[in-house]
């Protein structure tokens, strides 16, 4: 079971050009969108965060259950669904401004446990960010990793929903030490600053960094650095992108029985070639259709 802990919402993507285009509602939320392709993927997968209990929160559960994600661990509230507003560039890409205040993901709580068979819990996005969550999120990561959990973050950063830079920056070196793997694109990994060697020296077994079209380099505590170059494709926008890469690399690592920091740092060449190469192609199929639409399993070659 590979948990991921963190917020779902709407994205409200645009239909058209313009600031008055009709907007179209998308079910998304980093984790969320990490947590459908992992069952997608076929991963056994749950979900863990707080949801609302109105229509958008229905239809959040409702397409987790659909993906075969178990949502046992889903608090439920009777606070709004958080919006995000996207807007999509020329070259697909995604930037989003963020409707939060008040919302029930905001809210989410440490469960008292996570289902049976955990072996990896991921974290990201907006819940790392969003009070009082956040810090319920962050001492979840921590006794997770206490535990000896395989543990994943992604910061996904989004500058505008955080008030005090520096601070973040602070905070989420603070929780490298409770990470074994870190995934982040080249955008984010130059706006928290440092390097992945840096990062490494902290804590985790691995740090991957995104560089979109151009691929992906995984860098490790032996001093390994292992690239791949990114699949060629028609792109029509990059929303879930990040979040496909996530899934792929927890899904090739439990398939190769990886799921720990001993693991991850015996993959060698060979072994990082192909997942890493695994994530690109799921990334691709993501990038080819609009929304966070990742790929099945036998869309891809494993």
């Amino acid at each position: 079971m590979i948990v991921v802990a963190g917020e779902a919402l709407i994205d409200l993507v645009p239909q058209g050009t313009g600031a008055l285009a009709a907007l179209r509602p998308a079910l998304g939320g980093g984790p969320y969108n990490t947590a459908v392709a992992l069952g997608r993927l076929g991963s056994p997968a749950a979900f863990c965060s707080r949801v609302s209990y109105d229509a958008f929160g229905t239809a959040l559960l409702d397409r987790l259950r659909q993906t075969g994600v178990d949502v046992s661990p889903v608090q439920r509230g009777a606070e709004p669904t958080t919006l995000a507003v996207a807007s999509v560039d020329a070259d697909g890409s995604a930037a989003y401004s963020f409707y939060v205040q008040g919302t029930a993901d905001r809210l989410f709580s440490v469960p008292a446990a996570l289902p049976s068979g955990t072996r990896a819990v991921s974290f990201g996005t907006c819940s790392l960010v969003l009070e009082p969550g956040a810090s319920a999120y962050e001492e979840l990561l921590r006794e997770t990793a206490a535990r000896g959990v395989f543990t994943a973050l992604d910061p996904n950063i989004r500058a505008g929903l955080i008030p005090d830079p520096d601070a973040y920056r602070a905070r989420f070196k603070s929780w490298l030490p409770s990470v074994s793997l870190l995934k982040l694109s080249a955008e984010d990994a130059e706006w928290l600053g440092g390097s992945p060697r840096e990062w490494l020296a902290a804590g985790p077994a691995a740090v991957v960094v995104t560089r979109g079209g151009a691929g992906m380099t995984a860098y490790t505590r032996d001093g390994g650095e292992y690239a791949v170059a990114g699949e060629r494709v028609a792109v029509v926008d990059t929303i879930g992108a990040g979040d496909t890469v996530n899934a792929a690399l927890l899904h090739g690592l439990a398939v190769r029985d990886a799921l720990s920091e001993e693991a991850v740092s015996g993959l060698g060449a060979e072994g990082w070639a192909g997942l890493l190469g695994f994530a690109a192609r799921a990334a691709a199929v993501t990038c080819s259709r609009a929304g966070a639409e990742p790929p099945y399993a036998h869309e891809i070659a494993a």
